[in-house]
């Protein structure tokens, strides 16, 4: 057995290794595409040689340890074995590990924030203004809050590692630690693009897949040393999520380009676009070094030649280390400059230029299209057909309606986020309010009915071994969570699918939403899942936590169909206009004004929006005479059994002790002498 120490010092050299060859190819392109080493033009702000290298030293050590993060915790918590349910003593030591790896991403994260106001002001650092000035940045601005942001969530995970040994904490700091690479993504090149929507959500699409496809990797090269056993199983396990982060850092790859470089001669006559020629082959390479993997060095790890496996997985780690200090370097090169025409105020707002007057044919034909919206239906089309085709496989029978209305449901989720009401919500409010609708009451109610959870029960299998819990057994920890308890008591549920309609419309959220494509996104996802967990609480057939009668459930439908009713009126009646600097500066040149339009916009919340709940009301009685159906035939079926047996159904006979125990008491009412307050008393009146 390897020792501890031997063992870390396998992992020191190789993050030693990789972090070296990473700097290596930061510099040499960054040298290449004229960031290093250039003169400064005398007269203009000059931040200082200390600026210009450490920002970018900064940037990269702040990714390389991410993908560290990262990794550990992803060879923690699912590619280590448990011990009685906990982390055994392998995922201790690499929790604790990825607490330290945190540390310095929230370090390197923060020397980065200094560096770039430097560069942002053209001073050194020593002449920024201290610590007032940092703060003011990381506060005000979005490139300072995004990167202070990442520096926080990088220190919560770095405190999480440090207190706990439960696998399901461990797995909450994964998904923090995985958050906290993306506030960056919003403030860089993709930001400023023409398109940005499309550009930011496609390279959201790209750097999570990375750092999680490049921090596995460095997971399994920790693993290297471990039992065969071991090994073999973690490797089964990264397999099939690096196949899927390689097809979305290929097609997010492809988008991003498309986006940032205007023809395929700029990929060849600009620096930028060179840069993007080396993370692709560089990409390529990877992915030829995985297939390779699958096909030779896995079957002989299994065979118990090991030295295959590492060679290949060491040199996947030092391709994914170029591929990141690529990154670096092409993160500081400005893109080519498109011929737009110049930008216009809709332009600077929308990403896009102001579109004509709305029609049905530029509704339906139209598109802007949302990558994560799209790369999300598509993937569960695909987990849910696989779902339905293994239970068919084995003989079992799953509904067409059922897999008819899941498909429905995603269908409106990419309508409503990818047509023309996507280019024309943020223009026309009435055209926002529809997509709401579509997002928070049609496809929730849809998804609800297709039973996904149920699905995904009965076609994973279960883990023989309790060491290595799979999906279904994370699936069952995430419905008998605490936090699920509470989301899906019915008061919580209302609350959250409610409340935040008034919270999102009547603050400043929804203007923030109409700026920021970070507040945006997350807007989209409120609307879906808010209304996923109430039509779960009320109608849902999955599996929950608990389970309310139908008379409570049809009041939770009742109360939301009013108060919903309420907001369309007041939005209907409302003389002040909802986010009013953002449609006053739009000046849309057609159609209603802004106030008129919200107006209809109130008479299509407060009309069409109670449409769903009538539905869901004539569901849920519909569910409510099966239910008592189901449950006469299962009392039937048992005064048969106990007819058959020669003995009185236990049902029956507790029914007709209560019948005589309510004929005695009505006789003791009807005759005052018998009832016990003795003979010489007065009866009671």
């Amino acid at each position: 057995m390897v020792t501890g120490p031997v063992r870390w010092r396998a992992a020191g050299l190789l993050v030693g290794g990789g972090s070296a060859v990473a700097a290596a190819a930061m510099v040499g392109l960054s040298w290449y595409a004229g960031i290093l080493g250039t003169e400064r033009v005398p007269g203009l702000p000059d931040p200082g040689w200390v600026t210009v290298w450490a920002l970018p030293a900064a940037k990269l050590g702040a990714q390389v340890c991410a993908v560290a993060t990262v990794g550990l915790l992803l060879a923690a918590v699912v590619l280590s074995p448990r011990q009685a349910g906990r982390l055994s003593a392998t995922g201790y030591r690499r929790i604790r590990a990825a607490g330290w790896a945190a540390l310095l991403w929230c370090l390197f994260s923060l020397v980065e924030l200094a560096y770039t106001l430097a560069d942002l002001l053209g001073m050194p650092l020593g002449q920024v203004g201290g610590l007032r000035s940092l703060v003011n940045f990381a506060t005000t601005i979005s490139l300072g809050q995004a990167l202070g942001l990442s520096a926080v969530l990088a220190g919560a995970v770095f405190v999480i590692c440090r207190v706990t040994l439960s696998p399901r904490v461990a797995a909450g700091a994964m998904l923090l630690a995985v958050l906290a690479v993306v506030p960056p993504v919003f403030t860089g090149h993709a930001a400023a693009a023409s398109n940005h929507q499309v550009a930011v959500s496609g390279l959201l699409l790209h750097v999570v897949p990375v750092t999680v496809w490049a921090g596995g990797l460095f997971a399994l090269a920790l693993t290297g040393r471990a039992p065969t056993e071991q090994l073999a199983v973690a490797v089964r396990r990264f397999s099939p999520l690096a196949a899927l982060c390689l097809i979305l850092v290929a097609g997010s790859g492809l988008v991003s380009a498309a986006v940032r470089v205007p023809d395929l001669a700029a990929v060849w006559d600009t620096r930028y676009g060179q840069l993007v020629l080396v993370k692709v082959v560089v990409l390529a390479g990877i992915a030829a070094a995985g297939w390779w993997q699958r096909r030779a060095a896995i079957p002989a790890l299994v065979a118990g030649d090991r030295r295959r496996f590492a060679v290949t997985a060491g040199l996947e780690v030092l391709l994914f280390a170029v591929a990141v200090g690529a990154g670096v370097a092409l993160s500081r090169t400005p893109p080519p400059p498109t011929d737009d025409g110049g930008e216009s105020v809709a332009q600077a707002l929308l990403g896009y230029p102001m579109p004509a007057p709305m029609s049905p044919a530029r509704l339906v034909a139209d598109w802007l299209p949302e990558p994560l919206a799209i790369t999300g239906a598509l993937i569960a089309t695909v987990l849910y057909l696989a779902g339905v085709w293994r239970l068919r496989r084995r003989g079992d029978a799953w509904p067409v309606a059922r897999v008819a209305t899941f498909l429905a449901g995603l269908a409106v989720i990419v309508l409503a986020t990818s047509s023309g009401l996507a280019r024309y919500a943020p223009v026309l409010f009435s055209v926002h309010m529809v997509q709401h609708l579509m997002l928070m009451m049609i496809a929730p109610i849809l998804l609800v009915l297709s039973a996904p959870v149920t699905l995904a029960l009965r076609a994973l299998p279960a883990s023989t071994d309790p060491a290595w819990p799979g999906p279904r057994e994370w699936l069952l920890a995430v419905l008998h969570s605490r936090v699920t308890a509470t989301l899906t008591q019915p008061v919580v549920a209302l609350v959250l699918f409610v409340a935040s309609i008034y919270a999102m419309y009547f603050t400043g959220l929804y203007e923030l939403a109409l700026r920021s494509h970070a507040a945006h996104l997350l807007m989209l996802g409120h609307f879906v899942g808010t209304g996923y967990l109430f039509f779960w609480v009320v109608i849902g057939t999955d599996p929950a936590p608990r389970r309310v009668g139908y008379p409570v459930r049809m009041l939770l439908v009742v109360v939301a169909m009013v108060l919903h009713a309420f907001f369309g009126v007041a939005v209907m009646q409302s003389t002040a206009l909802l986010a009013p600097d953002w449609f006053t500066v739009l000046a849309r040149p057609w159609g209603p004004t802004p106030l008129d339009d919200q107006h209809t916009a109130g008479g299509i919340a407060w009309s069409f929006g109670e449409i769903p709940g009538v539905v869901v009301l004539g569901a849920l009685f519909r569910q409510w005479a099966r239910a008592d159906e189901r449950e006469q035939r299962r009392l039937d079926r048992a005064a048969d059994r106990a007819e058959a047996e020669g003995r009185e159904d236990e049902a029956l006979a507790a029914y007709n002790r209560m019948l005589a125990e309510l004929a005695a008491r009505d006789g003791r009412a009807g005759n005052p002498a018998s009832a016990s307050h003795g003979p010489d008393q007065p009866p009671r009146p």
